[in-house]
């Protein structure tokens, strides 16, 4: 069974600590391409056995969490709001703070220390106590047990003194209540600040939420986008955003098609030219009908490839996954170590030995070495989508850095594909209106550059028309057709068939019928691209099935030095290996021919106009024609990938100070936890920074 991408909405996450025990357990389950998403509260994972999510369900919900139908349905209650039970603690803990500024003698009553902590101390267990349990009990303890096992530590250590009278020194009741308020003053902004970082797919979803206006026998009605069906009928009118994908039937429109593509100049539409759900006209009428609705439309696949790709990890990632879990039981066993050590050894006041203690518990941070890697990337596929860029996955943000070798092919990628025939030379005997009229029925049949732009050229010339039973294509030779009376057609590349003026060759039963030679021209910016590849380090290769001479010819126009020509798919496979081995290779191309290579290189690259089958074989897609998207790709990869580093360095680094200085007695446990609280703002702060960030 092929492996299926499950959505789930979970409630009841409130910080990277829940989605990190979430991420653990579907870990455990051997699940694939895990994506726990707690501030847009969805779980995503591969799996090629669609019976195995009943069992993921129950193993979430017994962590504490609840999976839903449908997140719109439910609106969490008052109490459940990470920001509500903050502002509740905080009113608590403001006067305990100030007992230890202000001379209030009615502040240093015990009792009244007691009251105010307690309902404190009840929302830290039910928000983390809850929690740690669940992740204890299964096996996967996190950072909820650290902030748990501190908070109750302060507090019974507190009740204990209380109790006994044994004087203000050993109360901390300020110490528990701080700690839980921070830290959950942490959530919120985590939750936040995580929900910007998320935008991008979000952005996306809103654009679909749109109404309809369907052709009926009465007149007009409005219904949702959802509702509309292929075949329908719509009415779209100024400044109105197109429902799904279509064709024009009538009226004219200049429509924004900047959302797909990032170009900000309006595309003009007429009769029979298509249009892309989600897009806006700015000018203009039309009457279109439905050709692509529901999850079939360019912007739902759009937005699938968004989501798979989020799913989808850098291999960087493992090594703050594989430390997250480990990370609790670490700090737990330093932190007992800690009291040890303190109390028996230094012979420190059992109060010392236990706040050090507390401090480690409290000022560890796994969230932001959680959160060091996917913030980062989903920031960096949400710029690269809005400048026209599809990301299949974020592995392949690491797969492009210190790419060696651009391997291009020439048709319809360094060139327009946009054709025009030279000559067309006929054998002795044969009808050139004949030789027409087969060229255009096998080209119709064909999502090749070449066919396109030569059924363009040929519908306006005189032809004796043909009717084709079938017609097929094949990778990297040509159209293969067949006629009503069993006659059979090849039209395509043959090596030995002419002397490098003509490219196209056409046979009917294996007897040359003519030769084509056709031409198209240099994209503007194929040479910039070229000169800054070369600026960066990066070595350009031309690969293609065309002539010697032709290949040589726009190289040389372009600045490109090493040139394959004249290469079947089978023979762009080698190649590819062969720059493999040489360092990190990205493959560009558009045709059917260049689907093998670009499957085979590190990372595949394809036109939005290419063949769905090169489409499907890339891991990236252009959806701007501009060769300047290449160059934006790889600026766009190299500083995410600089942003994970950046993340993965201070989630570490603070770690790896911040908790000897604890355990050494240095840091106080309620700075310990302003500390922790914000740790993971810093990280989810530098990947935000990506959004803007100038890029070189």
């Amino acid at each position: 069974m092929a492996e299926q991408l499950i959505e789930l909405n979970v409630t009841g996450m409130h910080c990277n600590n829940c989605a990190i025990s979430i991420h653990n357990l579907l870990v455990k389950k051997g699940l694939q391409n895990i994506l726990v998403d707690f501030a847009g509260e969805e779980v995503k994972f591969s799996t090629d056995n669609e019976a195995t999510v009943p069992d993921v369900i129950k193993g979430i919900e017994q962590l504490g969490f609840k999976v839903i139908d449908d997140p719109a349905l439910h609106m969490p209650k008052f109490y459940e709001k990470v920001e509500n039970k903050f502002i509740f603690c905080l009113v608590f803990t403001v006067p305990l703070l100030l007992h230890m500024v202000l001379p209030w003698h009615f502040l240093q009553i015990p009792l009244l220390q007691l009251f105010l902590c307690l309902p404190v101390f009840i929302v830290g267990c039910l928000h983390f106590g809850k929690s740690a349990w669940s992740s204890v009990k299964n096996g996967i303890p996190n950072m909820d047990v650290l902030i748990f096992v501190g908070s109750t530590a302060a507090f019974i250590y507190s009740l204990i003194g209380s109790i006994e009278h044994l004087g203000e020194q050993y109360e901390f009741y300020e110490t528990c209540a701080t700690i839980i308020t921070l830290v959950l003053l942490g959530n919120v902004f985590e939750k936040r600040s995580v929900t910007q970082t998320t935008s991008a797919v979000k952005d996306l979803v809103k654009i679909q939420q749109v109404t309809a206006n369907r052709v009926i026998k009465d007149g007009i009605e409005i219904i949702s986008a959802k509702e509309v069906v292929s075949g329908d009928i719509l009415m779209v009118n100024q400044g109105d955003k197109i429902p799904v994908d279509g064709d024009v039937l009538s009226g004219e429109a200049s429509v924004d098609e900047s959302m797909l593509t990032g170009e900000s100049i309006p595309v003009e539409k007429a009769k029979y030219d298509k249009v892309i759900g989600g897009t806006i006209i700015q000018h203009g009428n039309i009457k279109m009908m439905a050709t692509k609705v529901g999850s079939n439309t360019v912007l739902s696949q759009i937005i699938e490839l968004m989501k798979k790709a989020q799913a989808a990890k850098p291999p960087v990632q493992r090594l703050g996954d594989k430390v997250a879990s480990i990370f609790v039981p670490a700090v737990i066993f330093i932190s007992l170590i800690t009291f040890t050590v303190t109390y028996f050894a230094v012979h420190t006041s059992i109060q010392i030995a236990l706040m050090n203690a507390i401090a480690v518990l409290v000022i560890s941070c796994p969230c932001a070495m959680g959160l060091a890697t996917p913030t980062a990337v989903m920031v960096g596929l949400g710029r690269a989508a809005k400048n026209g860029i599809l990301i299949k996955g974020g592995d392949t943000i690491e797969a492009v850095a210190n790419t060696k070798f651009v391997v291009f092919d020439k048709t319809g990628t360094l060139t327009t594909g946009k054709f025009s025939i030279n000559d067309i030379e006929v054998e002795d005997a044969v009808d050139l209106e004949v030789v027409r009229g087969i060229i255009m029925a096998i080209e119709e049949r064909s999502n090749h550059p070449i066919a396109k732009s030569l059924v363009n050229e040929l519908k306006s010339l005189p032809q004796q028309k043909l009717i084709l039973l079938k017609a097929a294509e094949e990778k990297g030779l040509g159209m293969r057709a067949e006629d009503m009376q069993g006659n059979n057609y090849f039209l395509g590349t043959a090596k030995a068939n002419n002397d490098g003026e003509f490219n196209l060759a056409l046979y009917k039963n294996q007897q040359l019928l003519a030769q084509i030679a056709i031409d198209d021209e240099i994209k503007p910016d194929a040479a910039a691209l070229i000169s800054q590849l070369k600026a960066l380090g990066i070595i350009p290769v031309l690969l293609s099935g065309d002539k010697k001479n032709r290949c040589l010819k726009v190289a040389k126009e372009i600045g490109i030095n090493e040139v394959h020509s004249e290469k079947l798919p089978d023979e762009k496979l080698s190649v590819i290996d062969i720059y493999k081995q040489k360092g990190k290779t990205i493959m560009i191309g558009d045709g059917i021919n260049d689907a093998p290579a670009l499957t085979q290189a590190d990372v595949g690259v394809s036109m939005n106009d290419a063949s769905q089958v090169a489409i499907q074989s890339a891991r990236v897609i252009l959806l701007n024609t501009d060769l300047h998207s290449v160059i934006k790709f790889l600026q766009i990869s190299k500083h995410t990938m600089l942003t994970i580093k950046q993340n993965l360095f201070w989630a570490f680094a603070y770690n790896i100070v911040a908790i000897p200085i604890a355990a050494l007695g240095f840091l106080n446990p309620m700075v310990g936890a302003f500390a922790m609280a914000f740790s993971d703002v810093v990280v989810i702060g530098n990947s935000l920074r990506l959004k803007a960030k100038r890029l070189s």
